[in-house]
């Protein structure tokens, strides 16, 4: 036991270096090989290319958005007369908000008045009764136009003015191409392709971008959002460094009610109830980053890919020694105990 034991702890104190040992196994030097292209295929491929490794990133930048839409429409009602829409109409809130309502289609009751809850339960027809309630009368009126009333809303624009600013970096950058000339953003309207840095929007564009048509989702409204994405690489000029847009149509039947209030010479309260069918646009700036070349990112990229090629050579031992046909002949080649001269030897025992 005593002797087992004095083993045990003098093996503690063996060293083990490595021997290498050029075996002519083509399947093996094949994986081997095939490992090899694959890790270094990793690296520049998907780490270096894709991924971009040697960068440092900012994913958390400061953004602002306004807005401003433009356009002039003139709706012809029976009970209302003609009506004049511009801005300070169709869009609700006020201009220069990310979020806004635009009106594309509407329903009118006019000179509504209040009425009287008098408590007395009153003949509705010939075989049923009912009682009398406060209420605005006449009653709504719900018959939808058959048409969107402002069908000119297609060609109205929007101007997204977007800024952004990678604190990290000290860059910022703004959507809007940098011009003297003061009529562009006036003739000008975004093209992903011809005209990628005019942020200047024609509505009918935005729609079909979502798949649907302007006058199947003018008549009752839906809801749309804007995304803009930066995604820059400061290793290259600023001037690369464009956003991208997106168009998702999140929702149908988009619609609320308001109403203006007035008096009559004799002093009866009125007022003209619209319900608003629009379109609802959500401007979101998302997916916003950039990255730059930094010697530590770049470092821990390039130690966990030699770490992986490392890998590849225990993976291939393993095939070797244990799962080969001839593993037995490779271990007993590999592992190897050096002994000293048989004198040494006893002295030291």
């Amino acid at each position: 036991m005593g002797a087992a034991v004095g083993a045990a702890c003098r093996g503690l104190l063996d060293y083990k270096t490595e021997k290498f040992a050029l075996t002519r196994n083509r399947r093996v030097g094949l994986l081997h090989r095939l490992l090899q292209l694959s890790v270094l295929g990793y690296l520049l491929g998907w780490v270096f290319l894709v991924k971009k490794g040697y960068q440092e990133t900012d994913s958390a930048p400061h953004f602002s958005v306004i807005t401003k839409l433009k356009g002039i429409s003139v709706t012809e009602v029976k009970d209302a007369g003609n009506r004049l829409w511009d801005v300070a109409d169709y869009v609700k809130p006020s201009q220069g908000e990310n979020t806004f309502f635009l009106v594309t289609n509407f329903i009118t009751t006019t000179k509504q008045a209040q009425g009287i809850k008098t408590g007395k339960c009153v003949m509705f027809n010939t075989t049923h009764s009912t009682c009398e309630i406060y209420s605005w009368c006449p009653v709504e009126n719900d018959t939808v136009p058959r048409k969107p009333l402002l069908a000119e809303a297609e060609n109205f624009t929007l101007f997204i003015k977007n800024t952004v600013n990678f604190t990290k970096f000290n860059f910022s950058k703004c959507n809007t191409l940098q011009t003297s000339d003061p009529t562009y953003f006036k003739s000008c309207t975004y093209d992903p392709f011809f005209n990628p840095s005019c942020p200047v929007f024609r509505i009918h564009d935005m729609v079909e971008a979502t798949g649907e048509t302007f006058g199947n989702l003018a008549l009752l409204g839906g809801s749309i959002a804007v995304y803009i994405k930066w995604d820059c690489d400061l290793d290259h000029p600023a001037a690369q460094c464009q956003p991208q847009y997106s168009f998702s149509l999140q929702d149908r039947n988009y619609n609320f009610r308001t109403a203006s209030y007035y008096w009559d010479p004799q002093k009866r309260h009125y007022r003209s109830l619209l319900k608003l069918y629009g379109i609802r646009f959500d401007i979101s700036v998302h997916g916003q980053q950039a990255g730059k070349f930094s010697i530590i990112p770049a470092a821990v990229s390039l130690g966990a890919s030699i770490a992986l090629l490392g890998a590849a050579t225990v993976v291939c031992d393993l095939v070797l020694l244990y799962l080969d046909s001839k593993a037995d002949f490779y271990r007993k080649e590999k592992f190897e105990e050096a002994k000293p001269p048989k004198g040494k030897a006893e002295a030291a025992a």
